[in-house]
């Protein structure tokens, strides 16, 4: 169905609601708890009349139970598709016609559905209800569940020819094993196609409940209203509480090397193991030292070895992304098929040479003054403002994160950056995935 075409009110809104909003550095958190056990969190920002509502769940595909993987996502996904007395045109028609946007996503460690609506009451109530609507009440139509399910196996046959994408999966497969993490978050094609409707309903049941859930709420609403609102979501949720914690994630215990075979125009490498997770007292020091060593883009270290000094490939990266429990530490390039060995040996060395002396006190200065420096522009908007808090809370990170963030990355010394990086990092066990045509004079497998 085609959008209906907006009149004169809501196309102002729906300008109003592309613009970003100015926000102060360090936004104030409100933090309480709902009737229903639901924390909630709130930041009041009244420069534009607009309202940022997310509800996160610890339901993301970590929860999906082993030989049903891909469920999670499924399940998020059909939130929409029909709900109450509603069916999925229905309620995509009463957010465009709200001026509201409506969306879902579900990761790893949680699945969450946002709202973003004009403060006023005659556009913003009936925005709420919908949203209530879609989540304390999906029906999940079968029509819709098989719709989904061919697209998420449609979305997965794809992936297959894409190398970067088969590289991800190798990687975290062979760094995860065992572990929930290891699987990709939309599953795998055998799985999807077993999932039934009694699996997506059993899944919401049991996992989209008011002790499971979190509201963080950015926008021009006094905190009165907010906690009205967050009551008006989360107490239409069925009671229930949280799921049983995640199993550790364990140490790699050796080298692992994995080579797939792929018609693409050059090979894709990965290396790394296990990291870090939220709130880890390294996080500082791993995340300045990377910023040297491999996310400071065009002045990284494997960035500088790998495409300045020997032209083996356009860029090459490194990144920790924490997770509730331990998330991946990445190295990564493309080259082509013939330089992968001396691509792969050049990332090692720079690893363990960064390892082994760290960064210069003028990489340390610059890379502090490029994080600092950059760190308003995280917050100069109320969706980029809702994201950091959504992480804050669900993490259980403290409020003031946001306001001692700069002091912390400028009080990491040299000494802090080498020690973390000696304890977490063992290059010794790295798994290393390569995806590409055979190198020449190899035979294909």
């Amino acid at each position: 169905m085609s959008p209906a075409p907006l009149g004169p009110r809501l196309a102002t809104a729906a300008m109003l609601l592309a613009l970003a909003t100015p926000a102060p550095s360090s936004p104030d958190i409100q933090h309480w708890r709902g009737a229903g056990g639901s924390r909630v969190f709130f930041v009041e920002a009244r420069e534009l009349p607009m309202v940022d509502v997310q509800l996160l769940f610890d339901a993301g595909s970590a929860r999906d139970p082993a030989g049903k993987k891909g469920l999670a996502v499924l399940v998020n996904s059909l939130l929409d598709e029909g709900a109450g007395e509603l069916d999925a045109t229905a309620l995509s028609f009463e957010f465009e016609r709200l001026g509201a946007i409506y969306s879902a996503a579900a990761g790893a460690d949680f699945a969450s559905v946002s709202l973003r609506a004009l403060s006023d009451e005659t556009l913003l109530g009936p925005a709420l209800r919908n949203l209530r609507r879609v989540v304390a009440a999906p029906t999940f139509p079968a029509g819709a569940v098989e719709r989904q399910k061919q697209r998420m196996q449609l979305a997965i046959e794809r992936k297959g020819q894409a190398p970067a994408e088969l590289a991800r999966d190798a990687f975290m497969a062979a760094i995860y094993a065992g572990h929930p993490y290891a699987f990709p978050n939309a599953g795998a094609l055998e799985d999807v196609a077993s999932l039934t409707e009694r699996d997506v309903a059993g899944f919401y049941r049991r996992l989209y409940v008011a002790g499971n859930a979190m509201a963080v709420i950015v926008g021009d609403l006094t905190r009165t209203q907010a906690r009205a609102l967050a009551d008006e979501l989360t107490n239409a949720l069925a009671p229930g509480g949280k799921p049983s914690p995640l199993p550790p994630v364990a140490a790699l215990a050796a080298p692992a090397r994995i080579s797939v075979k792929h018609p693409s125009s050059q090979t894709h490498i990965l290396l790394g193991q296990p990291g870090v997770k939220r709130g880890d007292p390294d996080y500082f020091p791993l995340y300045l030292g990377n910023h040297v060593l491999g996310s400071g883009a065009m002045v990284s270290r494997l960035h500088e070895e790998a495409r300045e000094k020997r032209g083996l490939a356009y860029s090459a990266y490194s990144y920790f992304s924490p997770r509730r429990e331990r998330g991946p530490f990445v190295a990564g390039l493309q080259t082509r098929a013939d330089q992968q060995e001396q691509a792969l040996r050049v990332m090692r060395e720079t690893i363990e040479a960064f390892i082994a002396t760290g960064p210069t006190a003028e990489e340390l200065r610059a890379a502090k003054k490029n994080i600092s420096g950059g760190f308003p522009l995280r917050l100069d908007s109320n969706r980029k403002i809702l994201e950091y808090v959504a992480m804050l809370g669900f993490y259980g990170l403290p409020l003031d994160y946001l306001d001692t963030f700069v002091a912390k990355i400028d009080a990491v010394s040299l000494a802090q950056i080498k020690d973390a990086f000696s304890r977490r990092l063992r290059p010794d066990r790295f798994v290393t995935v390569t995806v590409g045509p055979a190198p020449a004079g190899e035979g294909a497998d």
